[in-house]
């Protein structure tokens, strides 16, 4: 793939003409990324957006990473989609002994790997062209862990870093996937904390950019929320760990992280800054099913159509 040209925004510029900061901020929840790909893509071709001029800061965790990685250096968001579809099945491949990640991670990330190697070949966090932010998490240190573009003079721990070993880090969901190791640094999922990285989008922005939380507009994806993953008929009966599901509990914090986020975001902007778009299942969600992505993109196009006029008076 051709090098994107580079078209970096400075920290000062008021970059939209209507002196408003925006930021698109895009959920973890593995193979359902599908499901923000396929809106974004509807948004590209319904509205001519090119996400990289548009949004002054993407932030994406887990697979919202490989989409935030992919807008910010120009790679075409069809591309981004038709990776889900055609390679959904390769990227999560099983590991010996990995089946419900108690002995070994479920999958193996050999697969995640080359296909990212392919997308963003040897590109570095200082080849974006707009800002970007990486959730992740330094299980080393027990504290988080935020790959940045070098948008300012004093970011230079990320410069070199390979987009690709940023991705992989905030990829590597506990018994999913391995931890990866980054320099010094031994990291997993960004997700842990950072699951919807809306509001990590918005202290960015606010604390370190210092823009004003008036001027700041926010486009949330997320990758659906499911309701149940424990039967309340379990209420009073044994709850050692051997009782609870290792990937319903993965998922369980993940969204209690989303919806956490969703909520203070939500008492922060006022509606016509701040738009969320999520869907809801009354079933679990499973993160690594690609027989998922038809009905994923089911619902992101009915989402798109019941939001494209909102969607309009944000990015446009």
């Amino acid at each position: 793939m051709a090098k994107i040209p580079i078209r970096l925004k400075t920290q000062s510029a008021k970059l939209n003409n209507n002196n408003m900061f925006k930021i698109l901020a895009i959920d973890g929840g593995g193979i359902r990324g599908v499901y923000a790909a396929h809106i974004l893509k509807k948004i590209n071709e319904s509205f001519g957006v090119s996400f990289s001029e548009c949004f002054d800061l993407i932030i994406g965790t887990s697979t919202g990473s490989i989409i935030a990685a992919g807008l910010a250096t120009g790679v075409p968001i069809k591309q981004i989609v038709e990776l889900y579809e055609k390679e959904g099945q390769n990227i999560f491949k099983r590991n010996l002994l990995g089946d419900y990640g108690i002995v070994r991670s479920k999958y193996c990330k050999s697969g995640l790997s080359e296909h990212l190697a392919k997308v963003f070949e040897e590109r570095t966090l200082s080849e974006t062209g707009t800002r970007l932010l990486i959730p992740a998490t330094d299980i080393s240190n027990g504290t988080v862990h935020v790959f940045k573009s070098n948008y300012l003079d004093e970011f230079v721990r990320d410069t070199k870093v390979k987009i690709k070993d940023a991705i992989l880090a905030s990829c590597s969901a506990p018994i999913y996937f391995d931890p990866q190791k980054v320099n010094e640094y031994m990291l997993s999922d960004g997700g842990l904390w950072a699951n919807n990285p809306a509001l990590v989008g918005l202290v960015e922005a606010t604390g370190k950019l210092k823009i004003p939380i008036a001027e700041v507009k926010i486009l949330s994806i997320g990758t659906g929320i499911g309701k149940k993953y424990y039967d309340p008929a379990r209420a009073g009966k044994a709850w050692g760990l051997i009782h609870w599901n290792p990937l319903n509990l993965v998922s369980l914090f993940l969204n209690l992280q989303s919806v956490a986020s969703q909520n203070m975001v939500q008492l922060m902007l006022p509606e016509d800054r701040y738009l969320r778009i999520n869907f809801e299942s009354d079933d679990s969600l499973a993160m690594d099913d690609p027989r998922m992505i038809p009905l994923l993109k089911s619902k992101a196009d009915h989402d798109f159509t019941h939001n494209s006029q909102k969607i309009k008076a944000l990015v446009q």
